[in-house]
């Protein structure tokens, strides 16, 4: 609908916001404090909205403290923040009522869930004579604005981000409104502790140690990757154990930060950024499936796979979501998961081909172990990495590229630093076994003080075997 400013209404506006936690370059924001004299931000919990709706255990701490950050943000500036919980249309609606509001604007989400369910909300509300603005505030481009020659979605990511590259806009980011005008009275609302999402028994040190949720922390974290690190990432993001990546992802995920303003923020670094960019591109690819492919958060993109013989085995999946498999690359990679809710990518790569892989475990229980553990778990990302990687879905690794976990973990930790922060009980091994340490001379383990089978496991399954194994399965959906 066409912008026109309600300023001298007498009725508030709903800006109602879902994973947009910023002021800055928030354009569904800036445009209701601009067309209205009184803006009402709400934030309504409705976790039984969907099966994807609702963050896990890690993203709901994470969740929490982003509320707490945007809350007070906000009361700095003479606002507030409504919160609500309950069903998404019922609660906005019995907003309307109790407010007179006549908008409300928001920023789009693109989960095909929260998309059908936003559709429906609009119908709902306009039967209240109450428009509806949505804006995009967290992808470069829709994901159907970009199509191939034949008007069809890519399936293939770089001719995509290549049509993605032509499109994108030079526009700077929306500056954050300069207040945010209060109604004359503010509806009910509740705490953010009222919403429970923090862990009854406290794990979260970890998670506390290593983050600091909110828009001020994805600044602060922006400023120092653009000034300092940017131009090294080609170089530096693959290398285990070094400070060499971004980790913005959180933040992105969450809106504590917008893709346009990390590619405003790199753009002045030229060829020296690509690299990075390219890793924002893969995002607006996976959000570009997910949108032309909604089925794929549960189903392979490549029918084929349908009869994969996948392995259900209890045992060997909890080993792995322990960071017990006897191969140190992906225990310390899922350990590094449990302790801070976070992985480093090559490490996300390594692990997730070993339980697809190795394990013949279906990479649908490996996506449900990360979307319950990640900070930065997020549908359209998660979908596609882990059909990446089990070679089902678009622009897959192929199948039979299987990651050797000792070479992996040589090439990228190659003094096993890494590896000795995560796995305590290996952090005397000499650099040479640090990744094999099966291969090590009896008194090599005993001067290192690790007894295999005791202080850590022997490896649950044998690299060979295995490759051959899943090489085997991926015959016989060939034939």
């Amino acid at each position: 609908m066409t912008a026109i400013s309600r300023s001298a209404s007498s009725s508030p506006a709903i800006y109602w916001l879902r994973r947009d936690f910023r002021l800055h370059d928030n354009p569904a924001l800036l445009s209701a404090t601009r067309e209205y004299g009184a803006v009402i931000p709400v934030f309504i919990w409705s976790p039984d909205a969907g099966s994807y709706a609702t963050p896990g255990a890690a993203a709901r701490w994470w969740l929490h403290y982003s509320l707490e950050s945007l809350r007070s943000r906000l009361e700095s500036m003479g606002s507030s923040l409504i919160i609500r919980r309950g069903d998404w249309a019922q609660e906005l609606m019995n907003l309307v009522r109790e407010t007179g509001a006549s908008s409300v604007y928001f920023n789009r989400l693109y989960e095909p869930e929260a998309r059908t369910r936003d559709l429906e909300i609009e119908e709902k509300l306009q039967l209240l004579q109450v428009e509806t603005r949505t804006f995009n505030a967290s992808l470069l481009l829709e994901p159907w604005e970009v199509s191939n020659r034949s008007g069809n979605p890519f399936q293939v990511f770089t001719p995509f981000w290549r049509q993605c590259l032509e499109q994108l806009s030079q526009e700077k980011p929306v500056p954050a409104p300069r207040s945010v005008p209060p109604p004359k009275a503010w509806p009910p609302t509740l705490r953010v502790d009222d919403l429970n999402l923090l862990p009854k028994y406290d794990w979260a040190t970890g998670l506390r140690n290593a983050w600091r949720p909110g828009e001020a922390g994805a600044i602060k974290r922006l400023k120092k990757f653009a000034s300092n690190m940017v131009g090294v990432y080609a170089r530096e993001r693959d290398a285990l154990g070094q400070d060499g990546t971004s980790r913005l992802s959180p933040h992105l995920h969450f809106g504590e930060i917008g893709p346009r303003q990390i590619l405003h923020a790199v753009r002045n670094h030229g060829k020296a950024a690509e690299a990075f960019v390219r890793e924002l591109g893969w995002r607006e690819f996976a959000y570009h499936i997910l949108h032309h492919f909604p089925k794929t958060p549960f189903h392979p993109l490549r029918p084929a796979f349908q009869s994969f013989p996948w392995a259900e085995d209890p045992d060997n999946l909890r080993a792995w979501q322990q960071g017990m498999t006897g191969y140190p690359l992906v225990d310390a990679g899922m350990r590094e998961l449990w302790e801070t809710g976070w992985m480093h990518n090559r490490a996300r790569m390594a692990v997730a081909s070993f339980l697809v892989k190795h394990l013949l475990i279906p990479w649908q229980s490996g996506a449900a172990w990360f979307w319950d553990t990640l900070v930065d778990a997020d549908l359209a990302n998660n979908t596609l990495g882990w059909q990446w990687t089990a070679g089902c879905g678009a622009d897959a690794a192929p199948y039979f590229r299987i990651f050797n976990p000792v070479l992996q973990g040589q090439r990228y930790d190659p003094d096993g630093s890494y590896v000795r922060h995560w796995l305590p009980e290996l952090a005397k091994m000499p650099a040479k076994w640090i990744h094999s340490p099966w291969d090590a001379a009896p008194l090599v383990l005993e001067e290192a003080g690790v007894r295999l089978g005791k202080t850590y496991p022997f490896p649950i399954v044998e690299h060979e075997q295995a490759r051959d194994r899943a090489l085997e399965a991926f015959s016989s959906i060939k034939r």
